[in-house]
C-alpha cells in the first residue's frame, strides 16, 4: 500500500542554518500520526513543505502519492490544513469566514451552510459563529481554525499544534475528535510538542530533534515494557528481603514504598505469590513501561522534554 506521505532525504536550508536534515518519513493511510519535537526544531518547515508552501532544498516529497511540490494543486482538495496560528478577517463572523473558505466547493448556499454549521459543531463553536472573530479567544480561533479544516471530508489532515491556546477540557475534546476522525478512515497527520497529547491519541509517532528524525515506530513499541517489575508495599524493607533470597532475581532495589527488581523472564503472578506467602503485603504489581518523555530524553540527550517550561 502507497504511503499517504512520503519523503526521502527531505532537506532544507536557510543559508547556513539546516532547519531539516534529510529526513525520511513515513505515514500510513489510517495512522493517527504524532510529529513530535521542540518548537524550532523543524516540524512547522517540514508541514509547509509537505503542502508545496515552501520549497525543499534538496530530497523527495508525496503526499497522496503524487509528488509535491509539482501536483500540489491536484492533491491538495483532499487534504485538510491547520498550519500554526490561523488567520481570518476579525471583523467578520466566524460563520462568514467559514463560507468564505468554502466558497470553492460545488453546491448552493443551503448546503454550504449546512458544512459550516456541522464543523462548528464538530470543534465546540455552535453557540458562538455570529460573533466577530475579533472577539474570539485564542482557543476559540484555534477551533475555529480546525472546522476550516473539517468543511469537506479529507483523506488526509494536516495539524500543526491544532491544541494551541486551548484548556484543559478542549485539548480533551479536540483528542477525541481526531480519534473519531482516524477511526473513520482519515489519516491525520499531528505535529506537536506536546509529549502527553502524543503519547495519548496516536497509533504511530516519529521524534524530531535538531531538524533531525531521531525516531520513527508505533508509539506501542516504543513505549515497550522495560523488562523491571514495580512493587507497591507498606513493608518494602520485608519484600526486598524476601526477594533478595530468590536466586533468579538480581539486585531488587528500594524507592520509598516502592520495590524495584527485573523480572529476567520471570512471571509478576509467581513473584507476587511469593510475597504473599512469606506474609509480604503487597498493594500494587506494575510491569514498567516507559513514558515518551523517557523515549525523547533518552534519544535526544536532553534534560528535558519538549514540552516542558523554561
Amino acid at each position: 500500500m502507497t504511503p499517504v506521505i512520503r519523503t526521502s532525504s527531505l532537506t532544507k536550508h536557510y543559508g547556513r542554518l539546516v532547519a531539516v536534515d534529510r529526513m525520511d518519513l513515513e505515514v500510513r493511510e489510517g495512522d493517527l500520526f504524532g510529529f513530535l519535537g521542540p518548537n524550532g526544531s523543524g516540524k512547522t518547515t517540514t508541514v509547509r513543505m509537505l503542502l508545496g508552501l515552501v520549497f525543499a532544498t534538496r530530497g523527495d516529497i508525496e503526499v497522496l502519492g503524487r509528488r509535491i511540490p509539482r501536483h500540489a494543486r491536484d492533491v491538495l482538495g483532499d487534504v485538510g490544513v491547520l498550519v500554526e496560528a490561523p488567520a481570518f478577517y476579525p471583523h467578520l463572523s466566524g460563520v462568514t469566514n467559514l463560507k468564505l473558505l468554502d466558497s470553492s466547493a460545488r453546491g448552493g448556499r443551503a448546503s454550504r451552510r449546512r458544512r459550516v454549521q456541522e464543523a462548528l459543531e464538530r470543534v465546540g463553536l455552535a453557540g458562538t459563529g455570529r460573533r466577530p472573530v475579533k472577539a474570539y479567544s485564542s482557543g476559540m480561533r484555534q477551533r475555529l481554525g480546525l472546522a476550516g479544516a473539517l468543511l469537506r471530508p479529507h483523506r488526509l489532515l494536516v495539524l500543526d499544534e491544532p491544541t494551541n491556546g486551548l484548556d484543559p477540557h478542549g485539548m480533551h475534546e479536540i483528542r477525541s475528535l481526531l480519534t473519531e476522525l482516524a477511526s473513520g478512515g482519515t489519516t491525520v497527520f499531528l505535529s506537536s510538542h506536546l509529549l502527553g497529547e502524543v503519547e495519548l491519541v496516536c497509533n504511530r509517532t516519529a521524534i524530531v530533534h535538531r531538524g533531525r528524525l531521531v525516531a520513527q515506530d508505533s508509539v506501542a513499541r516504543l513505549l515497550a515494557p522495560t523488562g523491571r517489575l514495580s512493587i507497591t508495599t507498606p513493608d518494602p524493607r520485608r519484600a526486598l528481603g524476601v526477594l533478595e533470597r530468590m536466586p533468579q532475581l538480581a539486585r531488587p532495589e528500594v524507592d520509598g514504598s516502592r520495590v524495584h527488581v527485573r523480572l529476567d523472564g520471570l512471571n509478576p503472578d509467581s513473584i507476587n505469590a511469593h510475597l504473599v506467602q512469606e506474609g509480604v503485603r503487597v498493594s500494587e504489581l506494575v510491569v514498567e513501561r516507559r513514558s515518551l518523555e523517557q523515549v525523547y530524553l533518552d534519544l535526544t540527550n536532553t534534560k528535558k522534554p519538549p514540552d516542558a517550561p523554561g
